[in-house]
């Protein structure tokens, strides 16, 4: 097994050590391709209006200077091209990776770059208590990551969904388990917006969060955390809310009609239902 294993923290980040560590209990063969710099909140951007320059720290360490899409796209078509990844572990994250926050992560990007690419991937990310930032249980995920890892490649899972692991911030010994739960919702978030003024008198701003404390719901990563149990959570690429769509598929049917469907005649071309023979 090949496996690629990125982040968004940066090539330096000390999760990046931990997810390799993960990497290497399952093969021998592992490939690091991260970001020279720490990208969170980069989602699943990717640089097009920049030059991506590519740094070898070893023969198999590499950092991008972009997004960790790039580090992923990068790894796939150019560094491992002639035999991609068979698996794309992104992480492990300083930071919960759960409910809201999977939309604006680069680490689930990562995974999610790899997921449209038809690679497997699992995002994994270690929870802390945001008030104590100098206590981050690395050991937790470093513990119990291959396990949960290895336990989903025997599963397995389709081609179209990737999987979002949160581990709780505990030890690794008071870990009470594993749930499969859903993508949680935050029940409070106010955005933050901080100026500043710097030393020519020109303003500058900050952007950030204020989190509310808040009961977490069963049956949702975060419920899972809170129960200081480790969160498996499937997401897919598709965002179709298919409810919405046949409710309002059946509106706009019952006031304009169905629309034509069109085929092909024996060039290629469509052609409009109302021109063909009945």
């Amino acid at each position: 097994m090949r496996i690629l294993v990125t982040n968004d923290d940066g090539i330096r980040a000390p999760g990046l050590k931990v997810t390799e560590a993960i990497a290497r209990t399952l093969t021998d063969d592992v490939w690091v391709v991260a970001p020279e710099s720490e990208q969170s909140g980069a989602s699943h951007s990717l640089t097009l209006t920049l030059p991506l320059r590519l740094r070898a720290a070893d023969d198999r360490h590499f950092a991008v200077t972009g997004t960790p899409t790039d580090c992923v796209m990068m790894a796939s078509a150019h560094l491992l091209k002639d035999q991609p990844p068979d698996l794309i572990l992104s992480g492990v994250n300083s930071g919960i990776n759960a409910a809201d926050d999977v939309t604006y992560s680069g680490t689930i990007a990562g995974a999610m770059e790899g997921c449209a690419l038809g690679i497997p991937a699992i995002a994994l990310s270690q929870c802390y208590n945001y008030e104590d930032r100098k206590q981050i249980h690395w050991d937790c995920a470093e513990a119990h990551g291959p396990a949960v890892v290895k336990k989903l490649i025997e599963t397995g899972w389709p081609k179209d969904v990737l999987m979002n692991v949160n581990f709780p911030d505990c030890t690794p010994d008071e870990v009470a388990g594993i749930q499969v739960v859903a993508q949680g919702v935050r029940e409070w978030q106010e955005i933050s917006i901080e100026r500043r003024v710097d030393m020519r008198a020109n303003p500058y701003f900050w952007i950030g969060f204020r989190r509310e404390r808040f009961t977490a719901k069963p049956g949702t990563d975060l419920g899972a955390l809170a129960s200081k149990c480790i969160a498996v959570t499937p997401l897919q690429l598709n965002l179709t809310d298919w409810k919405v769509l046949q409710a309002l598929k059946h509106s706009v049917d019952a006031d304009f009609g169905k629309p034509a469907v069109p085929s092909e005649d024996s060039t290629g071309a469509l052609i409009p239902a109302k021109e063909r023979a009945p």
